[in-house]
């Protein structure tokens, strides 16, 4: 990688318990203690971010998401290994960036645009520019004290992002916002990597995820376990979630260099998945709107009380386009026996825009696999949706209007 913005070599964070605060002062001089208790939140992470790249950061609560971040912007200080940044950070890694609810938020503006390194000159001409994206009103010379978390939301946002960075870090902390904000968020964040700022994002979101990122990085144990394509990350991290005692998770390359991820404890398991017209050929290529059935054969190993099947159409980025099953729809099955053979047909028109597609299954408990996940197999078929017989659209839904015109 050619003039990284970032790089992260060997990195390494404990928190260390010494017994006294005497021996605690004297190992930052380099006094050699052994400390009482030590406990590492990450260790060996090693990774660098190009100009203008996006890096997603995604994992489990107690991953070391957090601290990785704090270890980048100089918060927390490294226990191993270094952290090189070759332009201007701005992040947004907890609620209100430390706002004073003693201060108004124009106050705490000043305030945080101070610390990031900003005159007082440079912040006046930014300050309408910072108080119109946050679009709350009067209450930007009111306490912060009586903000809402979405208001606090709003204006860290807004300071944090009043001068493009060259890297932009933003935690979990949009997910409190409305949705128009959040729009409005993601709406500049683009804007800014379409002019080569590069972006580090922490959610849960697979969709914020896979249509921002270039990269995802899966966090386990404060190790990296899977650093590459977002879809692919993103399939690691729901098996991993989806993990139990005595389930598996397993991982393979497809024809075409997908890779598939399976997951669960295999009582029961899809033994096959095809698409069909309505006369029962089998297909890979779709019409826009045509009438298919997705047929699903399900073979159960051992007697589960209570059986539910679920599929998720995906599209090419990995985002979730339609996803349903016979939990919502009542048609759970109870008392399924080992040995028995089940046939799922899904009839439906396909009602997508042209592209290609993949289909995911979850054979489960509930309507969730975070219960019992029986098996959870992502891209467990791939297909195509072409447009042959309808007028010229864009967009991955075909909603075909009645345009009536007068004068």
């Amino acid at each position: 990688m050619m003039d990284p913005v970032l790089e992260v070599k060997a990195l390494g964070k404990a928190f260390r318990d010494y017994g006294s605060e005497f021996k605690r002062f004297a190992s930052w001089f380099g006094v050699k203690v052994t400390p009482k208790a030590e406990h590492w939140v990450i260790r060996d992470i090693s990774f660098a971010v190009g100009r203008g790249e996006a890096i997603g950061i995604v994992g489990q609560n107690g991953a070391g998401k957090s601290t990785l971040l704090k270890l980048i912007t100089r918060t927390l200080m490294p226990s191993e290994g270094s952290v090189s940044v070759n332009g201007r950070i701005a992040a947004i890694l907890e609620l209100g960036m430390g706002f004073s609810g003693d201060l108004t938020g124009r106050q705490n503006v000043y305030h945080a645009a101070g610390l990031m390194g900003f005159t007082r000159e440079q912040i006046d001409r930014a300050m309408p520019e910072i108080q119109a994206f946050a679009e709350i009103g009067d209450y930007f010379d009111e306490y912060v004290r009586t903000y809402s978390s979405g208001m606090q939301m709003r204006v860290a946002f807004s300071v944090a992002t009043a001068f493009r960075p060259d890297i932009l870090i933003v935690d979990e902390a949009l997910s409190v916002g409305d949705a128009y904000f959040q729009h409005k968020c993601f709406k500049r964040i683009k804007e800014f990597r379409e002019l080569g700022t590069s972006l580090m994002i922490v959610s849960h979101d697979s969709g914020a995820i896979q249509s921002l990122c270039d990269r995802a990085i899966l966090l386990q144990a404060g190790r990296v376990l899977k650093d590459g394509d977002p879809v692919e990350v993103m399939d690691a991290y729901n098996a991993l979630i989806a993990e139990r005692e005595n389930s598996t998770m397993k991982v393979e390359r497809l024809e075409g260099g997908r890779l598939q991820t399976t997951s669960g404890t295999l009582e029961a398991v899809v033994d096959s998945i095809r698409l069909y017209s309505e006369k029962g050929e089998p297909i890979e290529y779709v019409d826009v709107g045509q009438p298919v059935e997705l047929r699903i054969d399900v073979h159960v190993k051992a007697d589960i009380p209570r059986l539910v099947l679920g599929y998720l159409i995906k599209d090419r980025l990995g985002q979730s386009i339609f996803g349903t099953n016979t939990h919502h729809t009542k048609q759970v099955l109870e008392d399924a026996r080992a040995g028995q053979e089940l046939h799922y047909v899904a009839r439906f028109p396909m009602n997508l825009g042209p592209g290609t597609y993949s289909i995911s299954t979850a054979l489960v408990s509930t309507d969730t696999h975070l219960v019992d996940n029986y098996e959870w197999r992502d891209m467990a078929l791939i297909f195509t949706v072409a447009n042959h017989s309808h007028p010229h659209f864009v967009g991955s839904a075909w909603i075909p209007p009645y345009i009536e015109l007068t004068t």
